[in-house]
């Protein structure tokens, strides 16, 4: 069913998590930026006036607006979603569940995909407004969608961006099913469409069986700061979109940039999202004024999530302290004036000749390079695995074991153990399985950037 309340608009806040004491000589700042939106939801209720603050953890919030989204989904419907059959019932089912789950005054369209893009509903290059007689009107068109074709993903994307440029919506996404690769497309026009397209809109991206490449998958939904995932059984393709969409409908702010201001003489060495998945935003980065840069985070609702700042900065003495950098999250305005400032948060530098203080690792930074150290050995030891050199694969995967036993990720320490016989996990023990399921590998390669937040 639809979800016809009104949306509140959350409220940021910020945390710092570091060790701010280097040594003498040291020059490297680590922190990880704890960002949580909350008091959003669908009370309808009017926030507290926005406020920024200059203290080391700060929060602000905005006045609400009416629902503001727009979503189109893309359908696969090429040749080999007629195998099985049941596949392309279950995806007309999926796309049904999910224009249910539309909110009342949501724009969306319905896209079909093949070598060409097609609009199923509503047609001429517009969106519908979601009530009653437009979902039962977009759910009667899904019967137009035969199984045919090739797959050109790119043109699907170009439409869907075509349809969402047509709204004044905040928050504009897609939702992309497929089930093959690309074949129909150059990776390079892929590329450029997806550099065209970031920015503009998000997208969740899903595989759909076994014959889709994950590297394509999952980097439409880098591109597009959504989500990836697998979906093996064609059996579970309703209750994905369905989740899919609700977390859509949550969302009550988009555009929304991590800000970095660094003192002079300071270089940012990488900023990354590493909660809830491992993501790389470091050469995102748009200027925003002397020595500040903005990172893209896309849209937000009610959650949280982790960045790794990693700075270096100019040598100092024993006894001197400076600011590293200043993080904000801040909201562009529609006018051209000034960005809002939603939250902010200060990393700073003291230099001490206390071995014990320089020496220790904050529990946050230390987590967290180590998941991101998981992710990347997973898809090298996959890689490795793939190219026929065992002993690295084995090497690699036996280093995931052991991340992912030390850091208690238990989901991903499962998805191992259908790829590698576990002998030891905290030594990183393991032997490659004879037999490993396209599902299993695939299902490991495209979750390996998911994380867990560290045990308290």
């Amino acid at each position: 069913m639809a979800n016809f309340s009104k949306p509140r608009v959350p409220r940021f806040s910020a945390e710092v998590y570091q060790n701010t004491h280097l040594p003498e000589g040291g020059r490297e700042v680590n922190a990880i930026v704890t960002v949580t939106a909350t008091g959003g939801g669908t009370t309808g209720e009017t926030p507290v006036p926005a406020f920024a603050s200059s203290s080391p953890s700060s929060s602000g919030s905005f006045p609400a607006a009416a629902p503001d989204a727009a979503v189109v989904i893309m359908v696969d419907s090429s040749g080999s979603m007629e195998y099985p059959p049941t596949k392309m019932r279950n995806a007309r089912d999926a796309t049904a569940a999910a224009i249910d789950t539309l909110r009342d005054g949501v724009a969306f369209a319905v896209v079909s995909g093949t070598h060409q893009a097609k609009e199923i509903y509503p047609g001429g290059g517009r969106l519908a407004v979601a009530d009653a007689t437009t979902r039962g009107q977009a759910k009667e068109a899904l019967r137009k969608i035969n199984a045919s074709g090739g797959t050109a993903i790119g043109t699907w994307l170009r439409l869907a961006d075509k349809l969402l440029a047509s709204s004044d919506a905040a928050i504009r996404h897609g939702i992309l099913l497929t089930d093959g690769r690309n074949e129909h497309e150059g990776p390079k026009e892929l590329l450029t469409t997806l550099e065209a397209c970031a920015g503009r809109f998000t997208c969740d991206a899903r595989g759909v069986g076994t014959d889709w490449e994950v590297k394509e998958v999952t980097g439409i939904a880098s591109a597009l700061l959504g989500t990836a995932d697998i979906v093996a059984d064609p059996a579970g393709l309703a209750a994905d979109f369905t989740g899919m969409m609700e977390s859509v409908m949550g969302k009550e702010i988009a555009d929304v940039s991590l800000r970095l201001w660094t003192p002079l003489g300071a270089e940012v060495r990488f900023v990354k999202q590493v909660a809830p998945t491992v993501e790389d935003l470091t050469g995102r980065r748009t200027e925003a004024g002397p020595r500040a840069g903005d990172y893209p985070t896309g849209s937000w609702g009610d959650e949280s999530r982790d960045y790794h700042v990693c700075v270096r900065v100019p040598n100092a003495e024993v006894g001197q302290e400076m600011l590293a950098a200043r993080v904000s999250l801040v909201l562009p305005a529609p006018d051209g004036s000034p960005p809002q400032v939603l939250a902010q948060g200060l990393v700073r530098a003291v230099w001490t000749d206390d071995l014990a203080a320089s020496t220790s690792i904050n529990a946050q930074v230390a987590h967290y390079t180590g998941q991101a150290e998981l992710a990347r050995v997973i898809q090298q030891g996959l890689e490795l695995r793939k190219s026929g050199d065992l002993d690295g694969a084995t090497a690699k995967l036996g280093r995931a074991v052991q991340l992912a036993s030390r850091s208690g990720n238990d989901d991903t320490a499962k998805l191992l153990a259908k790829v590698v016989d576990v002998v030891d996990a905290a030594a990183g023990t393991v032997r490659l399985k004879a037999k490993v399921s396209a599902e299993a590998q695939m299902t490991l390669e495209t979750r390996s950037t998911k994380t867990v937040r560290v045990k308290k």
